[in-house]
């Protein structure tokens, strides 16, 4: 289990983060849930601190919710010019994840940098991070590669060890082998490494914001429509080559910093 990190209590003076700050003593201003509910979201990082000890500090108000990974509890807020959210899923362990809304480059070390300030903690707080690509990481505090025998792969990374040498990674290159092993590695990841895709996918294609990843992927494949099961050697390997050409799109996308717009 994760040993959790004292934070101080805010000072006397800072009013609520809901509030009209004209002082500004709190760094945080809060947004609503319903406000921020077109945001879409990038993890930054896995504190060791207590979700109600950040909101303590903060003096945001907590909104309770639910998402695939079931219940959990929430705040929406503004720091140093970063849209934040803090999270904690019931009968997770003790924690608190921190994402931000995504656009634009991201430099993980300087906004969770900010946070930590803020919070009046140190980079010892930080237990697991993600950094996208482009991120100087002799910038990176030692803290969050505590416990690491060697660097962590960026999703960009892993990718293109993956695309290179497929059948390192499954028995068989075959699209339902492929997107099969990249869900699994991306629900082991707490789905960073696919995070944004389906979204980006559905606005290349200008529909199906209700379909899995995989399926937008096969309309991308087949615009004259799915083949008939069983595909055949052609129609499967032209799948999977569309994937990867999808994937490497996505992922030179983000190395550009640009918004998620097609």
């Amino acid at each position: 289990m994760t040993e959790l990190i004292d934070v101080p209590d805010a000072g006397n003076d800072w009013e609520p983060a809901t509030s009209f700050q004209a002082g500004r003593r709190n760094p945080a201003w809060q947004a609503s849930a319903f406000q921020s509910a077109a945001w879409t979201l990038r993890m930054l990082a896995l504190l060791s601190v207590d979700l109600e000890a950040v909101a303590r500090r903060l003096r945001l108000t907590l909104e309770t919710s639910w998402d695939g990974h079931g219940a959990l509890r929430a705040a929406f807020f503004v720091l140093d010019g970063t849209d934040f959210v803090v999270t904690h899923h019931e009968g997770d362990a003790p924690g608190t994840h921190v994402w931000t809304r995504d656009g634009g480059p991201i430099d993980s070390a300087e906004r969770v940098g900010s946070l930590l300030a803020a919070l009046g903690v140190g980079p010892e707080a930080v237990a697991y991070s993600v950094w996208g690509s482009g991120t100087d990481l002799s910038r990176v505090p030692a803290a969050w590669r505590r416990d690491r025998t060697r660097p962590v792969w960026s999703r960009q990374e892993f990718w293109e060890h993956f695309k290179k040498r497929p059948r390192m990674f499954v028995s068989r290159v075959s699209f339902g082998s492929v997107t099969g092993f990249l869900a699994g590695y991306d629900t082991a990841s707490d789905g960073v490494l696919l995070d944004g895709f389906r979204e980006w996918l559905a606005v290349k294609l200008g529909s199906g914001w209700n379909l899995v990843w995989w399926a937008l992927v096969e309309i991308l494949a087949f615009p004259d429509g799915r083949p008939a099961e069983p595909w055949s050697h052609e129609d499967d390997q032209h799948a999977v080559d569309e994937l990867i050409s999808l994937m490497d799109e996505f992922f030179e996308h983000i190395a550009r910093g640009s918004d998620r717009a097609v």
